[in-house]
């Protein structure tokens, strides 16, 4: 039983299914489909405004387009320390806004604490960094398994205006997120002050989809160019749009979330009942837990596989897929080895 992340599992069937019936047929490329039209269309409707979208393949491009978008060459992005942006993406986003710095940000249980955001704008030297702020990063949820609150989020965009900053948001777990906090996708986005989102699909039961939507009309000119210029363009785009359609359809994107979410609390009180450590509260579809050596070798040699982070420290990951057996299974596994 594979707990690594939640882009090892497969493709939802609905989406499977979709993508089978919109392949019979010739459609014209690059976006010009019918597909992508609704898709657009969707999404124009499930964040209740209008959005310029471009929709792509992996996470690290939509961050790296995204920040492109709100950042020069002498700018500085800040988010937190170690996000997946810093020092998982290869420099994607330095690349992409053709040298940006990226400064890290110490965080609490995974989130920027805005005092001391503020702090760090307030005490920035743009003559001695020889860059100037341009943006702030969070990652919803966390990389941690964290969620912004509305009032967290409200606070960091209050700080950003102050300072003259945009608001980029990294939702590979969007919908984690928003099923955590059950409100509405707007709330959670462009209304809590987000200008450009980083909206993401694989990781919740499809098989390839990112996309960046900019509710900034200000910032859309020239989103197509560069989705373009940095190869990320789909010639065959209706397989993006046919995902994103069925993804989007009758709430399937938070049903998996949910579930995803409900089998991560699952573990979370089987191994509490054990009186497992947890390093971060479980909010959205990870948990952070340590447990003896002892235990963590006994399970990997029962074919368990997770990922370890320190002495003693695994990530566990549920996704949309995973079964209440499966957490049952592991978790009676683990109390045995303790």
């Amino acid at each position: 039983m594979n707990f690594c992340s939640d882009n090892v599992s497969g493709i939802h069937p609905r989406i499977l299914d979709a993508l089978i019936a919109g392949n019979d047929g010739d459609v014209m490329p690059y976006g010009a489909d019918p597909h992508t039209r609704r898709a657009e269309a969707r999404f124009r409707e499930v964040f209740e405004r209008e959005v310029a979208v471009a929709m792509m393949a992996t996470g690290t491009a939509s961050n790296a387009l995204a920040l492109g978008l709100v950042a020069s060459p002498i700018s500085a992005i800040f988010c937190r320390s170690g996000a997946h942006l810093q020092d998982n993406e290869a420099g994607a986003s330095v690349m992409y806004t053709n040298g940006a710095r990226i400064i890290g940000i110490d965080a609490r249980n995974g989130l920027i604490d805005p005092g001391d955001l503020d702090r760090a704008l307030a005490n920035f030297e743009p003559t001695r960094m020889l860059c100037k702020p341009a943006v702030v990063s969070v990652t919803q949820a966390s990389e941690f398994g964290t969620v912004y609150s509305h009032q967290h989020l409200g606070e960091i965009s209050a700080i950003c205006r102050r300072h003259g900053l945009r608001m980029h948001m990294d939702g590979a777990r969007f919908a984690n997120a928003l099923a955590h906090l059950e409100c509405q996708p707007a709330e959670m986005s462009w209304r809590a002050g987000i200008d450009v989102l980083s909206f993401g699909a694989t990781k919740n039961g499809a098989m390839a989809a990112e996309a960046v939507l900019v509710f900034d009309p200000t910032l859309a000119e020239g989103l197509r160019a560069r989705l373009k210029r940095g190869g990320l363009m789909f010639s065959k785009h209706r397989f993006l749009g046919i995902q994103f359609n069925a993804y989007l359809a009758n709430g399937l994107w938070l049903d998996l979330a949910r579930t995803a979410n409900a089998r991560a609390a699952e573990l979370a009180d089987g191994l509490a009942r054990a009186g497992t450590e947890f390093l971060y509260p479980v909010e959205a579809n990870e948990l952070f837990v340590r447990l003896p050596e002892n235990t963590l070798s006994s399970l990997e040699a029962q074919g368990f596989q997770f990922y370890r982070r320190g002495a003693g420290v695994i990530r566990l990951v549920a996704g949309w897929n995973t079964k209440p057996a499966d957490v049952a299974s592991f978790v009676d596994s683990a109390c045995k080895a303790v």
